[in-house]
């Protein structure tokens, strides 16, 4: 049985409002990306600016002096803080991350998981979560954010966490793709590298705090590392959802021209029937001359 062209109308109608819907959210997305993209292009000059300090520090004291201060060691297991995403309509993106992570650090490791609907992806892979974190809703709440990961992460180094990873998707051409990065111990490679920077004033550099002010640019490098992946996450988890809105889009307008074609094929089917019935009725008029009741 075909549907009334008032049925047909009233699909239009909800198709056209959905459309509305989903234009708000890839406007919201989009807004969303650069407001992200922008915090770590911000970050970058600080980034550097803590690297050359540390490559500084280490330089006037000598690696030994972190080797000191650290007091890491192998004991414990392996921890990663990952980030995903709260909301849906993020295509892969979640699974993305998972499987990543579940490929790079195995089945017996702790995390830290930022993001409900990555945290169900980590425990079917066997991961341990220690803590879940909602990830921030704006620029504004990361910052508080990386404060408390640190505040829960840095007093288990080398107790029962030997080495410390972030893992999550950061932004690539018009699309996005997993990343892994060890931020904990520094290994003999980073402080080489970072000891091999070039003070960027002919000034020689000086430490006012001695060796003892190694820890808080340390501190300041993990905070700064771990902002960046937040922002760098949350860019592509909107990314993600321009492109799923995108293709929703597509899909809805697919849709309202098949329904307004087969909106249009029912009226004309209509006024087909009506004007088969004028035509009907005119041949019966004229082959056998008025009704008794047209005639009165």
């Amino acid at each position: 049985m075909s549907e009334s062209t008032l049925a047909i109308h009233r699909k239009i109608e909800d198709a056209r409002e959905l459309q509305s819907v989903v234009r708000a959210m890839k406007a919201v997305a989009a807004s969303s990306i650069g407001q992200f993209e922008q915090a770590t292009a911000a970050l970058l000059d600080y980034y550097r600016t803590v690297e050359i300090a540390l490559g500084a520090s280490l330089r006037l004291f000598g690696a030994d002096s972190y080797r000191q201060i650290a007091n890491y060691s192998n004991r414990g297991q392996r921890a990663a803080i990952v980030f995903g995403s709260d909301q849906g309509l993020v295509g892969q993106f979640n699974e993305v991350v998972a499987g990543f992570a579940h490929e790079s650090m195995g089945t017996d490791w702790l995390v830290w998981s930022v993001g409900e609907r990555v945290e169900p992806a980590l425990r079917e892979f066997g991961a341990q979560t220690v803590q879940f974190h909602s990830v921030p809703t704006s620029v504004e709440g990361i910052a508080p954010l990386v404060t408390k990961l640190l505040r829960e992460t840095e007093p288990l180094m080398g107790h029962s966490i030997s080495e410390l990873f972030l893992i999550g998707n950061r932004p690539m051409d018009a699309s996005y793709g997993p990343k892994i990065e060890r931020i904990l111990p520094l290994d003999a490679q980073w402080i080489k590298d970072r000891s091999e920077l070039r003070w960027p004033t002919a000034i020689p550099p000086e430490s006012i705090g001695g060796p003892g002010g190694l820890p808080y640019l340390i501190r300041e490098y993990l905070f700064v590392s771990i902002y960046r992946a937040c922002a760098e996450s949350m860019a592509s988890e909107n990314a993600s959802r321009l492109a799923a809105m995108h293709r929703a889009e597509k899909n809805i307008q697919d849709l309202m021209e098949d329904l307004t074609r087969r909106y249009h094929r029912q009226r004309q089917r209509k006024i087909d029937e009506e004007l088969f019935d004028v035509v009907a009725g005119f041949e019966q008029f004229r082959e056998h001359g008025p009704t008794d009741s047209s005639a009165k």
